[in-house]
């Protein structure tokens, strides 16, 4: 089979065999430290991705991605990044229990429209249909229930800032006794924070007539794309606010923490790939008798160059397919090698390890990062191949 000579030698300088054993020693660690380097960057991307994957679901479920403010009652339609929309309020209040007082955010939805919903799919006892209009029933977190030792079916009292009375005792916050209709257990830090109660009854108890205007919820396919709805809004006037203003800073630290992450394994990765210089350096210094003979047979400095260029290339690519089915290897089986090491760790929501989530957009990003690294390495050698002078070579053999 027809090959052309600088890929022929490149490739035979890159197997080389146990005969010659100083060549394979240093070809082994420039392959390894590529496999090594590139399999750690795929573990960890992959893990990162899985928290913020996580906190995303779990604290976005609860917290509304886009609200609308005195929004029109005929909804102008908006991108497709808009799931659904619902007629919402919010206020803040307290929780009188028998252990105590917490103070709460109280959302007042459409039942039927959170059918949905991360809470509903989240749901430890009741559902979201037990909040009917009328009923003044509350749906709770496990925390906030486990922190008041409140049952479903239990009874307290809830009181909101956001509406009160004149009594003889002054002025008094309006307040209701609710029943516990259902928990939910997201696995958030909102869970002992937000209760969910029906539209009408928040109303009622923020004593608001029926007709009066609410906010609009938005529903969002995914809350990152929350920008895009946003520039709508900004060109129909229509006063808005978003998770970021709730939320940002600790999606920001997040997302800081995986980019300082993902250049310090990049780092790594460089590191392994430079050692290519170092590698190739020692390969032409060996090789300069067959570089000059070479050279003497007709074979341009270019070819010579591609020579060096392809080998420290070869490297890179063993490298990197070794690095490549070895860290996807170990990120799909992540737990189960924790739990043959007897690490016990339960970071996703449901309690069952480490939460993982494998981008392979990211993986062949990072692959052929790799392969573009260790090409550049291989410049500096390939022209110190190409300008070896044959006399002077075979003078020194």
């Amino acid at each position: 089979m027809f090959q052309p000579v600088s890929a022929f030698l490149a490739l035979r300088y890159s197997t080389a065999n146990k005969q010659n054993s100083f060549v394979s020693f240093i070809n082994f660690f420039s392959v390894a430290g590529i496999a090594l380097g590139l399999m750690a960057l795929i573990i960890v991307l992959s893990v990162m991705n899985g928290f913020e994957q996580q906190l995303k679901q779990r604290i976005l479920g609860l917290v509304p991605h886009v609200v609308v403010h005195e929004a029109p009652q005929n909804m102008p339609a908006l991108s497709n990044a808009v799931k659904q929309t619902m007629p919402f309020t919010e206020t803040e209040g307290v929780i009188q229990a028998r252990n105590g007082l917490r103070g709460v955010q109280i959302q007042g939805v459409v039942p039927k429209q959170m059918a949905e919903s991360i809470v509903a799919q989240n749901m430890l006892s009741g559902s979201m249909n037990a909040l009917e209009s009328g009923a003044f029933r509350v749906i709770i977190g496990r925390a906030l229930a486990v922190q008041l030792d409140i049952r479903p079916g239990d009874k307290m009292r809830l009181m909101v800032a956001g509406a009160s009375v004149y009594t003889p005792l002054g002025r008094m916050p309006s307040q209701r006794i609710v029943e516990v209709a259902g928990i939910y257990g997201v696995g958030s830090q909102m869970d002992d924070k937000i209760i969910f109660m029906s539209l009408r009854d928040l109303m009622r108890l923020l004593r608001k007539p029926e007709n009066a205007d609410t906010d609009t919820r938005l529903f969002l396919n995914d809350a990152f794309q929350y920008q895009v709805v946003l520039n709508e809004l900004n060109a129909l006037e229509l006063n808005s606010d978003n998770w970021r203003e709730r939320q940002g800073p600790l999606f920001d630290a997040v997302k800081m923490e995986k980019n300082m992450m993902f250049m310090m394994l990049l780092l790594i990765i460089a590191v392994a790939a430079f050692n290519i210089v170092s590698a190739l350096v020692m390969v032409v210094t060996e090789k300069q008798g067959d570089i000059a003979i070479l050279q003497t047979q007709g074979m341009e400095p270019g070819q010579i160059r591609s020579v060096f260029l392809l080998n420290g290339l070869f490297n890179g690519v063993k490298g990197a397919i070794i690095g490549l089915i070895l860290g996807i290897l170990v990120t799909y089986q992540l737990n189960n090698i924790l739990a043959l090491l007897n690490i016990q760790l339960a970071l996703s929501a449901d309690g069952q390890g480490i939460p993982v989530d494998l981008r392979w957009h990211q993986v062949v990003w990072v692959t052929l990062f790799s392969m573009a690294l260790c090409l550049l390495a291989s410049v500096y050698p390939a022209v110190r191949a190409m300008r070896v002078q044959p006399a002077n070579a075979l003078q020194n053999e």
